[in-house]
């Protein structure tokens, strides 16, 4: 045999090689896999290399031949476009489809929702039981974690009203110091926005002075068109020194003594949020508010309005004068 014919054969042995290679490592890479448990997560560490991430796969229960996962990803060109994060799998995935998941960067993001109208302990027993939070805050008190999310001074006597209700997403393992970090981020801002564009002459001396009274509207009302007059009737009390006589801030001072109906005794009862035995302000908020909240509570309705009574739907009846409620309140709750 000539050497010509010798690197002919050569040639096409090696064609035929790399073509039944290809085909070996396409039928594995297309292969269903079984998984134990059938749905689980794996997460892949930030820098890792790609012999580090098929390593991590296999130790998180994703059974891919090392060797194979790291030819497959050579041959595609996707060895740096593999993103870290925390990803979801389900018994019957490929390889293929393992590794365009972790390329695409399709991580897996838990959520923890925070309720408008909460308060702080609702909150910290809502993301003490979110199961994908790392749990760094076990046995902090509320000034702890203050302190640990790198509060303003100014913010480390109280904790109550400070963080910011809403839906915050996060890969599983979290710490939950970063929901709340993020929580408190987000209302300083919130505030300083709303705190920005406040209307004039409004009775609150310090954006603080008004996150509290957002915390009473957000608790007097749920129904949009009505918290603007609701703000209107507590900044008018404020103005001319009539007591805000609200009873969310008496509930709220009587913490587990409230008994879910307030009593006359309740209201007579001095606390430093019972509003209606001291004047002015609360010392501190009384529940989380929201956006919608904090704008009427610095840009309230223009209105004369003093007192408010519920019609029962879940609407309010506003009145300027003392003599109108006690009408309204006739109407609306005695006549109930």
């Amino acid at each position: 045999m000539t050497f010509l014919k010798k690197c002919i054969v050569a040639a096409v042995f090696v064609a035929m090689l790399a073509a039944a290679l290809a085909g070996g490592v396409y039928f594995w890479a297309n292969r269903p896999m079984t998984l134990t448990p059938a749905e689980l997560d794996v997460t892949i560490k930030p820098h890792s290399s790609l012999r580090s991430v098929s390593a991590q796969l296999n130790r998180g229960g994703v059974p891919v031949e090392p060797e194979l996962f790291v030819l497959m990803t050579r041959a595609l060109g996707l060895s740096a476009q593999l993103k870290s994060g925390n990803y979801a799998f389900k018994s019957g995935v490929t390889p293929y489809e393992v590794l365009q998941k972790i390329a695409r960067g399709d991580v897996n993001e838990y959520v923890a929702t925070v309720i408008e109208g909460w308060t702080l302990q609702k909150m910290r027993s809502e993301l003490d039981g979110n199961p994908a939070l790392a749990h760094d805050t076990a046995g902090m008190s509320d000034i702890d974690i203050l302190k640990a999310i790198g509060a303003a001074e100014t913010d480390k006597t109280s904790a109550e009203g400070l963080f910011f209700p809403d839906t915050y997403l996060f890969d599983k393992g979290t710490s939950d110091l970063a929901v709340y970090k993020r929580a408190y981020r987000t209302m300083q801002r919130r505030l300083e926005e709303a705190w920005s564009t406040r209307a004039p002459n409004l009775p609150y001396k310090t954006p603080y002075d008004a996150l509290i009274m957002a915390s009473i509207v957000e608790k007097e009302t749920g129904r949009a068109a009505d918290r603007p007059l609701v703000a209107a009737v507590f900044a008018n009390r404020l103005r001319i020194g009539m007591p805000l006589q609200t009873d969310p801030t008496v509930i709220y001072g009587l913490g587990p003594a409230y008994g879910g109906h307030l009593k006359k005794k309740d209201l007579q009862t001095d606390t430093p949020y019972n509003t209606y035995t001291r004047m002015g302000l609360p010392p501190t908020p009384i529940a989380l508010p929201g956006v919608a909240a904090l704008t009427a509570t610095l840009n309230p309705a223009a209105s004369n309005a003093l007192y408010f009574v519920s019609r029962g739907d879940g609407s309010s009846f506003f009145s300027d004068n003392l003599g109108d409620h006690n009408k309204a309140v006739d109407k609306y709750i005695r006549g109930q």
